[in-house]
C-alpha cells in the first residue's frame, strides 16, 4: 500500500460512499470528510479510511482529493474556503471534481488551483448509487493527458466505462449534455403517461410497447420501475438536483450562444414541481405531478392497468 497514492474523498453521500469503498479495496490509503450523516462515514471509517477535520487538512495529507457534492457553490467552499484546499499550499495536488457542476464555476477553480501549483480535473458520473457501490459507474474525465494516465488507475476502482472527453471543464460539459437528454427524458415520459393515460392507453401498454422496441433505454426503464412498479428506489436522484442542472445547461447554452427552447421548456417542468415544495422528491416523481396537473392520480391509472 505504502507505494500508492494517498486519497481523499469529500463528500461520501448516495454516489461517494460507494466510489470512496471501491478505492479503499483497490489498496489505496484513504482520508474522508463527510456531511451530517455519520452512517457512511462511519462505514468508510470500518473499512479502514480515517476522518479528515477539514479539506485543509486532508490537502496537506493526500496526493489526491475527490469531490462529490451537489452542486458548485458547495465545491468552491471546499477550495477557496478558510480551511478549504488552495489554503493548504500543497503544490502536486489533484483535485478530481465528480460533482455536475457549472462548467464556468470548473474553469475559474482550475486556473486558481494552477496558480497554486495544484491541478483541476474535472470527473462527473453516470448511473446511479447501484453502480456506484459495485464500481460500475461511468466516467468523464477532463485533464491532461499526463494526469489522465496518473488518475486511471485509481478511476478504474470506481468506474466500468472511462471516457477522457478532452482538457479540464471539458467533462463538465458533456455531462451537462448527457444530463439535458435525461432530464428532457423525464419529462417527455411523464408527460406521455399523462396523454396515454387521457387517451385509454395504460401505463402499463407504455412501458410494454415501447421497452420493446429500439426507443428504450436504461433511463425508460428506471423511470418505469417507479411509473408503473411504484419502486421509490428505481432513481435516487432529486428533482432539487435536476433542476440544478438543467440551469447549469440554461447557462451553458447561453455561453455558447445557442438556441436551447426545449431546455427551457424542460426545465420549466422541473421548477414546476420544485416551486411546489417538491423538490426533494425523486426525477421519476415527476411523473405524478404532470398527471395531478392534468386532472389524473398515476398510481390510480396503474391500478386500472392491471385490471
Amino acid at each position: 500500500m505504502a507505494d500508492k497514492p494517498t486519497v481523499g474523498f469529500i463528500g461520501v453521500g448516495y454516489m461517494g460512499h460507494g466510489m470512496a469503498k471501491n478505492i479503499l479495496q483497490g489498496g489505496y490509503p484513504m482520508q474522508i470528510k463527510g456531511n451530517r450523516n455519520r452512517t457512511p462515514v462511519d462505514s468508510l471509517v470500518g473499512m479502514g479510511a480515517t476522518e479528515a477535520d477539514t479539506p485543509k487538512s486532508m490537502a496537506e495529507a493526500c496526493d489526491i482529493i475527490h469531490i462529490c457534492l451537489s452542486n458548485s457553490p458547495q465545491v468552491e467552499e471546499i477550495i477557496r474556503g478558510e480551511d478549504g484546499i488552495l489554503a493548504s499550499g500543497k503544490k502536486g495536488l489533484i483535485v478530481v471534481d465528480c460533482t455536475t457542476a457549472d462548467p464556468g464555476s470548473t474553469d475559474a477553480l482550475a486556473a486558481e488551483l494552477a496558480e497554486a501549483g495544484m491541478t483541476m480535473v474535472d470527473a462527473p458520473l453516470g448511473r446511479t448509487p447501484k453502480e456506484a457501490e459495485e464500481g460500475t459507474l461511468d466516467a468523464m474525465v477532463g485533464c491532461d493527458d499526463a494526469t489522465f494516465e496518473t488518475l486511471k488507475p485509481v478511476i478504474e476502482c470506481w468506474a466500468g466505462t472511462i471516457n477522457h472527453i478532452g482538457p479540464v471543464g471539458s467533462a463538465h460539459r458533456m455531462k451537462l449534455i448527457m444530463n439535458f437528454i435525461a432530464m428532457g427524458y423525464g419529462a417527455l415520459f411523464a408527460e406521455a403517461l399523462s396523454l396515454g393515460a387521457k387517451s385509454g392507453i395504460s401505463p402499463q401498454t407504455i412501458r410494454k410497447v415501447i421497452g420493446e422496441s429500439r426507443m428504450s433505454n436504461g433511463f425508460f426503464e428506471t423511470f418505469m420501475s417507479y411509473a408503473v412498479d411504484r419502486n421509490r428506489e428505481a432513481h435516487k436522484f432529486t428533482i432539487t438536483n435536476a433542476l440544478k442542472d438543467v440551469t447549469y445547461v440554461a447557462s451553458m447554452a447561453q455561453g455558447a450562444g445557442v438556441m436551447n427552447p426545449i431546455g427551457a421548456a424542460t426545465r420549466n417542468y422541473y421548477a414546476h414541481v420544485a416551486a411546489l415544495g417538491q423538490g426533494a422528491d425523486y426525477v421519476p416523481m415527476v411523473a405524478d405531478h404532470v398527471a395531478r396537473l392534468n386532472g389524473l392520480d398515476l398510481a390510480d391509472e396503474v391500478k386500472k392497468g392491471e385490471k
